[in-house]
């Protein structure tokens, strides 16, 4: 450096360096998806004051709002992916896929104003390609109800899975709008997918 001195930064081991530097991550993280999860049109600066940085340290790690906007999305659904594994889907499938839809609103909710605010930082290409893994669920579940009689098999499994993606987000927007509550959406998914995929 010019005068001979280094930053306090550059003088902590390069171990402690990367710790700092996750645990800036995580603060950012944290304070994204709580303020994402919580109402629409929320900005990086708020992202920022909420995490205790500074907007040039949160761009530091996170170039782009879009750079942010997916790394949210990841640890969203990374704690939805987790939340699956926890719910039973023994016995019927058609019992099982309605009882994943009702414990898992309250997730699909959270992520309802989470969608809102980056809905334009991300493709609609790169949202439905991040589902996968657990729409991969989905179609397990859908594939063991044809196989059992339960589920219909006259139209393409996969325009069976793309009809629930969509019907789960148009809830979700319906909830915005004011023209569905949160207690409604529940029953009234389940009740189009029973009917939508009754043989």
């Amino acid at each position: 450096m010019a005068d001979g001195k280094t930053t306090a930064s550059a003088r902590r081991p390069s171990g402690q360096r990367r710790a700092d530097a996750q645990r800036s991550i995580d603060r950012i993280l944290d304070a994204g998806l709580r303020l994402y999860t919580s109402r629409p049109g929320v900005s990086v600066a708020e992202v920022a004051a909420a995490a205790g940085v500074g907007r040039v340290t949160l761009y530091g790690h996170f170039p782009s709002r879009t750079e942010l906007a997916k790394a949210l999305l990841e640890r969203a659904f990374a704690e939805t992916e987790a939340a699956w594994r926890e719910v039973d889907t023994s016995g019927p499938a058609d019992e099982a896929l309605e009882r994943v839809l009702r414990e898992q609103w309250h997730l699909m909710e959270r992520n309802r104003n989470l969608r809102d605010n980056i809905i334009g930082d991300v493709s609609p290409q790169w949202l439905r390609a991040r589902h996968d893994p657990i729409l991969k669920r989905i179609e397990d579940l859908i594939t063991r109800g044809r196989d059992d009689g339960a589920f219909r098999t006259d139209l393409p499994l996969s325009w069976l899975i793309t009809a629930l993606y969509s019907l789960v987000h148009a809830a979700s927007d319906e909830i915005s709008a004011g023209r569905l509550t949160t207690g409604q959406a529940p029953d009234v998914l389940v009740a189009s997918l029973r009917s939508l995929y009754r043989p």
